[in-house]
């Protein structure tokens, strides 16, 4: 979306059966008062055209706008928009075409009428500005207001001011296709409730909105409810649900870029249908608690024996569902999967001698440990614990290009686009990659992409021996067909991953977010560097019990010290 900026408060003056908004942005304050249905709103002065045209005889204006620019091309725009004048408005826009399609669906599709627009405090070419609107539909009317803001920037071909296009402009959600409608919602409401039967809400559970919103695209029909009459934000991949039943059924990689379509002012209620979903109140509050404490966290917890997702959170609620579409290089915590795989091509033994020397040389690449430590005459175990990059960088060339791909997708059910959770998720990837960046891969770096999901399901995995793909509704719902990995682990591999997890978690990287948490436990840290970061990304992984979870701290650096407390508080909640 970009930042948006809180515009200033002002007091509401009146002047005869109008209302006007004194502002003073530099000079002297000029205010702008619309006709009926129109817009009273404060701008500052500088003069202007507001299109920034140029004299002939002038050379044509370069370099950023100037504030007397951005304040009069932001005045003609918002002055146009609010009388309605659409095709003067996009005129003043760096893509006509676009703006005008959106500004008459803004009337037309949202039933937005009466716009007032009062532009906040400039910051450089931003003008943030306050938007209060009329949704009207079938004789029920209901004000709408919000805050938003539009960046001003200069045409190099001929100097001229305008407004940058972006759909957010006109509402802080919309994204690029998306659209404002108003009507009778396609989906009925729902009533999520979690294990026990308690209501899941965004209001108690914010991480919770997407997810909601999710569920009540998916289930709103199944659940029974009756729909009622919205303005609704919907997404340009939902268009793709109207039609026929096989244009109905999204892709799952769609799915894993999928954003459910969000409700933003409820003209009549609908009779929502209840919905059961596997979430525990206790752990996802808990969930909640972690991740608002902390700078872009993600965590989430499913349980093992079965596969049923107990928890997921980002400290982010109302942004991007990290936890369980988030694509991020998972790092060390990648080596459970290449561990699984050395251990049945018998490349390595859990208590066998493994080099593990301060750098390693691959596909042209030099790969070094963690503070260049080694371990001269170590065993994998203890190269496992102390996570050791180049005990695995020196067995790539004993490998096929695919063998971790293969590992990932037949094993541990990642990477073929066939989750299906309940909601709208990412499932990995793997890509086949050949030289540096293969042996990479096998440190959670080059082109392998992971979630909290992700790797919660990887840690469930090794716990029971199975994978079983992880879901919030159950599909007895629904009668969907659960994702199934096409090969089970050997009793020996499984048994050897968790005795090294087990010893990572008592002696190794994770002994502090590990400790007190008894014997049947296991975990595994990570750290994932990131170009233009200046901290990795941390990241954690465990099990305990039937509990399984993962967290990643984005820029939280060492995942023991960053991510590894965030699941030691969900194992525990859960214990």
């Amino acid at each position: 979306m970009g930042k948006r900026r809180r515009a200033t408060e002002r007091k509401s003056v009146g002047v005869g059966n109008m209302k006007v908004h004194p502002g003073v942005l530099g000079g002297a304050a000029a205010v702008v008062v619309c006709g009926v249905g129109a817009a009273a709103f404060a701008l500052s002065g500088g003069s202007g055209s507001g299109d920034g045209s140029t004299v002939d005889e002038k050379p044509v204006a370069s370099g950023p706008p100037k504030p007397a620019e951005v304040r009069s091309t932001a005045r003609a725009f918002l002055t146009a928009w609010a009388e309605g004048d659409v095709a003067r408005a996009a005129a003043l826009t760096d893509d006509p075409t676009a703006a005008k399609q959106a500004l008459t669906s803004y009337r037309k599709d949202g039933h937005l009428t009466k716009p007032r627009l009062t532009p906040g405090k400039r910051s450089g070419a931003d003008m943030p500005f306050k938007a209060a609107a009329t949704v009207s539909y079938e004789g029920k009317s209901k004000p709408l207001s919000y805050e938003s803001e539009l960046t001003v920037v200069r045409r190099k071909s001929d100097g001229k001011t305008l407004v940058g296009w972006r759909p957010s402009v006109l509402h802080p959600e919309l994204k690029e296709g998306d659209r404002l409608v108003t009507g009778e919602a396609g989906d009925p409401p729902i009533k999520a409730v979690d294990r026990d039967g308690a209501a899941l809400t965004a209001a108690k559970y914010p991480s919770l909105g997407t997810v909601l919103d999710g569920l009540r695209e998916k289930y709103g029909k199944k659940a029974g409810g009756k729909a009622g009459v919205e303005l609704r934000v919907v997404r340009a991949d939902g268009e793709k649900k109207s039609g026929s039943a096989g244009a109905q059924q999204k892709s799952a990689k769609d799915d894993a870029k999928s954003t459910p379509d969000k409700t933003l002012l409820t003209l009549s209620p609908g009779t929502p249908g209840t919905l059961k979903t596997t979430f525990s109140g206790s752990l996802q509050s808990a969930a909640e608690r972690e991740t608002t404490k902390r700078q872009r966290a993600s965590v989430v917890v499913v349980k093992p024996s079965t596969g049923e997702i107990l928890a997921a959170a980002n400290s982010r609620p109302g942004g991007f569902n990290t936890a369980f579409q988030g694509s991020i290089a998972p790092g060390s915590t990648m080596k459970v999967i290449s561990s699984s795989m050395l251990l049945e091509k018998k490349l390595a033994g859990v208590d066998k001698k493994h080099p593990c020397p301060k750098y390693e040389t691959y596909g042209g690449w030099k790969f070094q440990n963690d503070d260049k430590f080694q371990i001269k005459n170590g065993t994998f175990r203890a190269s496992f614990a102390r996570s050791c990059n180049t005990a695995f960088i020196s067995q790539a060339e004993k490998l096929e290009n695919d063998s971790l791909t293969k590992q990932a997708q037949e094993v541990f059910g990642l990477g073929r686009d066939n989750w299906s959770i309940g909601v709208p998720s990412f499932d990995g990837a793997v890509p086949v990659q050949s030289d540096a960046q293969m042996a990479a891969s096998l440190i959670g770096q080059g082109g392998v992409r992971m979630n909290p999901l992700n790797m919660a399901s990887v840690a469930a995995t090794v716990k029971s021996g199975t994978f079983r793909q992880p879901y919030l509704v159950s599909p007895d719902v629904d009668d969907r067909k659960l994702a199934t990995a096409s090969r089970k682990m050997s009793g020996s591999t499984a048994s050897a991953l968790r005795d090294l997890m087990h010893y990572t978690a008592v002696a190794g990287t994770a002994v502090e977010p590990m400790s007190g948490l008894g014997s049947d436990m296991g975990a595994k840290t990570g750290s994932a560097e990131v170009d233009g970061q200046k901290k990795p990304n941390g990241w954690f992984t465990a099990y305990r019990g039937d509990l399984a979870s993962a967290a990643v701290v984005q820029e939280g650096g060492h995942g023991g010290d960053s991510a590894g407390p965030v699941v030691r508080a969900m194992l525990k909640a859960g214990g």
